[in-house]
């Protein structure tokens, strides 16, 4: 007899019942879920206290730790949100009202919003305060970066202001009763559908690309840089390129996951995944709550503050261990 067995064989000889598979992956993803919560919230709060305690002292905060600070705090709204929206969708979803639906749909736009435009804005803080381009226009943003990144945040306000009110359009369709004219409610009712997607779809491409070009330029900066350290003879390890290289891996972080959050939502709205997909949507949820709890992670070790402050709460915990042994 041959001892050789191929995995068809292996997993037909198991013959799992297929609900059996889908409940062990539906325990999988919930507990994937809760640990990113968990990571998601421990990091961000961890930013914002160190921040505080550091602005206390100083009495004084810079630019880049003032958006990180926001940042931080949108996101931990950002994952309550989430946290609510897949727990009573899956478990209370007969409960799930359109009111209530309405509620959370209006909080995630705003958190989802800020929290996506405030690392959109420390993308091109980092961009102007680290590239270096003898471009006139560049020189003048570059010393004005700190009004720069104020005028952004002040001008995607019109974005969210837009993405409300075509929101609060699509909910009132729903809601009102338009007696028999079934026909044009029904008409009415899809092209709002339409318009709040594509409204969405715009919200989400424009800070993705913003961030895009600046990793980009950081990168075309970066070439110049190595280029003139070797015409000198200076080697291409110097304060400047390993400055360059942190910047681009806190973009680029930022960038794939950013995509994988934006692809996921593109799947959930376009493709109407309804509460019968649950393993679909646990899935989308788990891949959702990855990018403001792992990003958060990566600015933590990416900054020196931060990761100084973080190595130091480590071994104070591990001193703290020890002497309870």
């Amino acid at each position: 007899m041959s001892s050789n067995i191929t995995f068809g064989t292996l997993f037909s000889r198991l013959d799992f019942p297929p609900q059996v598979i889908i409940n062990l992956l539906q325990k999988l993803f919930s507990l994937l879920i809760v640990t990113e919560f968990v990571l998601g919230n421990v990091a961000n709060g961890f930013i914002v206290l160190v921040n505080f305690i550091d602005w206390v002292k100083r009495h004084k905060i810079s630019c880049a730790d003032g958006i990180l600070t926001a940042l931080a705090v949108s996101r931990i709204g950002l994952l309550w949100v989430l946290i609510f929206y897949w727990y009573g969708f899956l478990f209370y979803s007969a409960l799930y009202s359109l009111r209530l639906k309405t509620i959370i749909g209006i909080a995630w736009v705003v958190s989802n919003h800020f929290s996506l435009w405030l690392a959109t804005s420390l993308s091109i803080f980092y961009f102007l305060k680290i590239a270096n381009f003898s471009c006139l226009l560049f020189l003048h943003l570059k010393w004005r970066a700190e009004r720069v990144v104020l005028m952004v945040l002040w001008g995607n306000l019109f974005i969210l202001v837009c993405h409300l009110v075509v929101l609060s359009i699509d909910v009132n369709m729903q809601m009102n009763d338009y007696g028999r004219n079934i026909t044009w409610k029904t008409n009415l009712m899809e092209v709002m559908h339409l318009s709040n997607k594509t409204v969405f779809t715009l919200t989400n491409i424009i800070p993705f690309t913003m961030s895009l070009t600046a990793f980009l330029l950081l990168i075309f900066s970066l070439r110049k840089h190595l280029k003139r350290m070797q015409l000198s003879g200076k080697g291409t390890q110097d304060p400047s390129t390993e400055v360059h290289v942190r910047a681009m891996q806190t973009v680029i972080s930022f960038l794939l996951l950013f995509a994988i959050y934006f692809l996921v939502h593109i799947i959930i709205i376009w493709s109407f995944i309804t509460p019968k997909n649950t393993s679909v949507l646990m899935l989308c949820e788990v891949l959702r709550i990855l990018h403001p709890s792992a990003h958060s992670l990566i600015l933590i070790w990416g900054n020196k503050t931060l990761r100084q402050a973080f190595l130091s709460f480590l071994w104070k915990l591990r001193c703290w261990l020890k002497e309870k042994k």
